[in-house]
């Protein structure tokens, strides 16, 4: 079971509710991902970080992050809640290596505490916290709702859940790329939704059979032009992941211009474009511990 806090479910073919281990280099990918995340999405992450700190207890004085990953959102929360001890809680042993490493490049790896721990097997011995933040991570676990219970307890009285989900897959492509037929991306969102990729519940019962009140649900839509280098890697490595996995679904033609995209020196690459826009939502839920 793996419960990082990213966007493997969408962008490598595992389905949610799949709850096996990634291979080695199956995982360097995945943290390759999230860094790259972290480059594209890090101004519009203090947005939802201020968000939650609106709902969250004055001064806090512990944070956990749960499913951190490399910890995207470890280092954005530490930014919002700069007295908090911080608790990062991951099943995989190499992304919370690079968190730490991140963290001692100028983070707070002196109020950091990283856990590894797999939330299938039960909930570690945290100690009470007074914010819990799940982003992307909670429709990993085999069983949420009795995560969720396990959170509710380990939060103070008056602590705050934030859970954060994509509900819309990133878009990076315009409807015509030039080659090809145009609705491309459309199409391959069409097949991850046959696959089941993006599928998450509506937490909102689940948070309040777990004994939450529901302060705010949000919806957080972005489009955003960030360095051209940054957007053509995050693009190149989520449509990889989707001609790796999703072949099968595609027609030859899709195919084909999936690969003259992905050709890293090709006329028609995603490397060459200037017309790339990141574009997607997340919905956030902010429940609290009565």
């Amino acid at each position: 079971m793996t419960q990082h806090s990213h966007q493997h479910g969408h962008t490598h073919g595992h389905a949610h509710g799949h709850h096996h281990e990634h291979g080695h280099h199956d995982e360097a990918g995945l943290a390759d991902m999230l860094d790259l995340d972290a480059e594209v999405h890090g101004a519009r992450l203090g947005e939802v970080t201020d968000w939650v700190g609106r709902f969250a207890p004055d001064a806090p004085r512990a944070v956990a992050d749960i499913g951190a990953g490399t910890g995207t959102g470890t280092l954005a929360l530490a930014r919002r809640f700069p007295e908090a001890e911080l608790i990062a809680i991951d099943s995989s042993e190499a992304m919370l290596e690079r968190l730490l490493a991140s963290a001692r490049g100028g983070g707070p790896v002196d109020r950091l505490r990283v856990v590894q721990a797999d939330l299938d097997a039960g909930w570690p011995a945290v100690g009470a916290v007074d914010v819990a933040w799940a982003a992307l991570s909670l429709h990993h676990v085999a069983d949420p709702d009795r995560v969720l219970r396990d959170i509710y307890e380990a939060l103070n009285p008056g602590g705050l859940l934030a859970v954060i989900e994509m509900d819309a897959l990133p878009r990076f492509l315009p409807d015509d790329v030039g080659v090809g037929r145009p609705g491309l991306e459309s199409r391959c969102h069409e097949a991850i939704a046959r696959a089941n990729w993006n599928a998450h519940p509506d937490w909102r019962p689940h948070l309040e059979a777990a004994g939450f009140e529901i302060a705010e649900q949000r919806t957080f839509a972005f489009d955003v032009s960030p360095a051209q280098a940054s957007m053509a890697r995050y693009a190149q490595t989520f449509l990889t992941r989707v001609r790796a996995s999703l072949g099968d679904s595609l027609d030859a033609a899709d195919l084909d211009t999936l690969d003259q995209l992905l050709a890293g020196d090709g006329p028609g690459s995603l490397q060459r474009r200037s017309d790339l826009r990141l574009r997607g939502s997340r919905t956030g839920w902010a429940a609290r511990r009565p």
